[in-house]
């Protein structure tokens, strides 16, 4: 059960990081970047398409493509809200290929992929969100930018405790956490903590998760909004030891704050309840509630263990098999995103090294060409030379042969001088 509690935690900080941190990292004006926070404050909201579609048609007119990225920025949270992951899609992809002629603009891109990748996470996409987190890594590994390695291993992270590997998803939030602070966004960390925390309790680490825990609480006072994730945190953390007293303490605490609604969803409050309510021995209202989750792996998971509870060990065994067979389609699907990964970058490094092979055939052939052409004019030089000679060498011969004094008949001279 708390296994499957702390799963459904982890991908509701997408709304939480949404509104929490919105810098200017594309250098839009400013009040173009104040119509965009407006908007972001809010991300599911109806309203932010018709901003979006000012800001992008301006963008436009102006040939300005921070106005047209931010709003498409704007519009894709609000067609994932709407299940309309094609152009969902369709958004994201045009904000890379515009933003990837800027460098300046590039941490915006890696926060849109970083948003993208969470939602694709949650509508079960981890293939493809694993493939653009690879291709995050690489290129900020390629441009030096710590940013986009952030938030590359913190997905990583979070489709590794969405498969349950838990040790694996600390080593890429601790990796997240390293990068975020040498990006400067510490303001990252205590969600990166929370996320540590979470993954410790699921691994029955407790120790390791109150210290993560407690290194979250730290932040508060600077993002109060932190306080609902670190006080679930704390309520499961006790839940998972059997501590009922401080359990039914933290989930007072939660239910009585105001943030609580707004920053949680619907599924989050209903596990939590189950949680309470079969901690008051109050089975039968556990189960009710139980029966409200969204996803049949929900229900069954919370179920199997308060059947249990009342020694209805038939009814416990049927959804513990019913979970079971969740479990095999899942595995069956991980196979399938791990297949669909590894062919995807196999096919990437297959054209990658027909790339290389391409421009190495390419700088040969210009090798060549350049050697025959230096071969061609260096020989007609030689020749040239040896023509110029042997022109040179007759002009010499016939100008020797001008230059010679005629020769005089023989015995002209010698007679009359005796006479």
């Amino acid at each position: 059960m708390i296994r499957r509690i702390l799963a459904t935690l982890l991908l509701t900080l997408i709304a939480l990081g949404a509104g929490a941190q919105i810098v200017n990292r594309i250098g839009a004006d400013k009040k173009t970047f104040q119509r965009y926070a407006s908007g972001r404050m809010q991300p599911y909201e109806e309203s932010n398409l018709v901003l979006a579609d000012s800001l992008y048609k301006a963008g436009v007119e102006e040939s300005n493509y921070r106005k047209r990225c931010l709003a498409l920025t704007l519009e894709f949270p609000v067609r994932y809200a709407r299940g309309e992951y094609d152009r969902m899609d369709e958004c994201v992809a045009e904000i890379k290929e515009s933003l990837m002629k800027h460098e300046e603009a590039r941490d915006h891109m890696y926060s849109v992929i970083d948003e993208y990748c969470r939602y694709l996470i949650h509508i079960g996409r981890a293939s493809d969100a694993m493939l653009e987190a690879r291709a995050m890594q690489r290129l900020s590994g390629e441009e030096n930018n710590p940013l986009g390695a952030m938030y590359a291993y913190r997905i990583m992270g979070l489709i590794q405790s969405e498969r349950t590997n838990s040790h694996l998803a600390i080593e890429y939030f601790g990796k997240a956490a390293q990068y975020s602070k040498e990006a400067s966004v510490e303001q990252e960390l205590p969600n990166l903590y929370i996320l540590i925390a979470q993954e410790y309790i699921r691994s029955g680490e407790y120790p390791s998760a109150l210290d993560y825990c407690n290194r979250a609480r730290e932040y508060v006072s600077f993002f109060p909004a932190l306080a609902i994730k670190v006080e679930m945190t704390m309520a499961y953390y006790y839940y998972a030891q059997g501590r009922t007293d401080d359990f039914m303490a933290s989930y007072e605490k939660l239910v009585n704050h105001p943030l609580y609604k707004v920053q949680t969803e619907k599924d989050e409050r209903l596990e939590m309840d189950v949680a309470y309510l079969r901690s008051k021995v109050l089975f039968a209202e556990a189960l009710t509630k139980a029966d409200s989750l969204s996803t049949s792996r929900a229900r069954h998971n919370l179920k199997h263990p308060i059947y249990a509870d009342l020694q209805d060990f038939r009814s416990a065994y049927s959804e513990l098999g019913l979970l079971m067979g969740d479990k095999d389609s899942i595995y069956i699907k991980v196979q399938n995103e791990d297949i669909a990964i590894l062919d995807a970058e196999m096919n990437n490094a297959e054209l990658r090294a027909a790339a290389e092979r391409l421009r190495y055939r390419n700088q040969q052939t210009i090798l060549y060409g350049f050697l025959l052409m230096f071969a061609i004019a260096f020989s007609a030089i030689l020749l040239s030379q040896w023509q110029l000679r042997q022109n040179l060498d007759e002009m010499r011969r016939k100008n020797s042969q001008n230059l010679r004094p005629p020769r005089l008949p023989e015995g002209d001279g010698s007679q009359g001088g005796r006479e």
